[in-house]
């Protein structure tokens, strides 16, 4: 038996990381939609979390008779009044990835970017993009299906398995 971890950098921009204790990594882009804008404005689109495809990615996991365990956190999105729509639609990414989660019945909790970031880049990393993309391709060569600009997902995976097991 084995366990999954599972990092989900928040948002529709964001990243799902997997990382098994067997030594399994994938990491794909959140998956989207896009649609018109339920405000006035005729033009605007936006992205939303597209559930069923999040819900059919994790159920493998879910139902995976090999899995033993599934530990799962969510990046804390970034809500700043300045930034409306960035913060609405954080908001929204977030509610849609917790119902998914409850859904599937995958316990999860939150993390801080600090928080993975100070384990697992250098110390003074100033560039937290370019220390993801460099430390994810390094560490996971082959997991980034997607070519996601960042791997901040599997790297939230990883963080939660190194400390499983360093207790």
């Amino acid at each position: 038996m084995r366990n999954i971890y599972i990092g989900i950098d928040n948002g529709v921009t964001g990243s799902i990381g997997i990382v098994s204790s067997d030594g399994d990594a994938i990491q794909i882009k959140t998956p989207v939609k896009k649609e018109q804008d339920y405000i006035k404005s005729k033009t605007r689109i936006i992205k939303r979390i597209d559930f069923i495809a999040l819900y059919e990615f994790l159920k493998q996991f879910k139902d995976d008779e090999t899995v033993k365990n599934i530990t799962c956190r969510l990046e804390r999105p970034m809500i700043n009044n300045r930034f409306f729509h960035t913060a609405i639609s954080a908001a929204r990414s977030m509610e849609a990835t917790i119902n998914v989660l409850e859904l599937l019945q995958i316990p999860y909790d939150y993390i801080d970017s600090k928080e993975w970031q100070r384990y697992m880049f250098p110390k003074g990393t100033k560039d937290t993009k370019v220390a993801s993309n460099t430390i994810g391709k390094r560490f996971f060569p082959t997991a980034n299906i997607h070519s996601h600009e960042d791997f901040d997902g599997i790297l939230i995976a990883e963080y939660m398995k190194r400390k499983d097991n360093n207790g």
